[in-house]
């Protein structure tokens, strides 16, 4: 889960640098936002991840695959 998280972040890292190439502020947007979600899911934002325990990092890191609208394995 943690390397679907990273692969996000870096996809929505390249949104973020399209959109301002293309000035299409909408777009930006949008990718800062899936930036916000990936890292928070990383632990990079919030509580950080070495406070928390292992059930809790993983609910964070399905939590946020779902907001980016993955289904992480087992969820419904």
């Amino acid at each position: 889960m943690r390397s679907a998280l990273q692969q996000h972040l870096g996809k929505a890292r390249a949104e973020v640098g399209a959109g301002r190439r293309t000035g299409d502020d909408e777009r930006v947007a949008a990718a800062r936002t899936r930036v916000s979600a990936a890292k928070h899911g990383l632990g990079e934002r919030g509580t950080p991840w070495w406070e928390l325990d292992d059930n809790a990092r993983r609910e964070r890191w399905e939590t946020a695959l779902h907001d980016l609208g993955d289904r992480p394995t087992g969820s419904s």
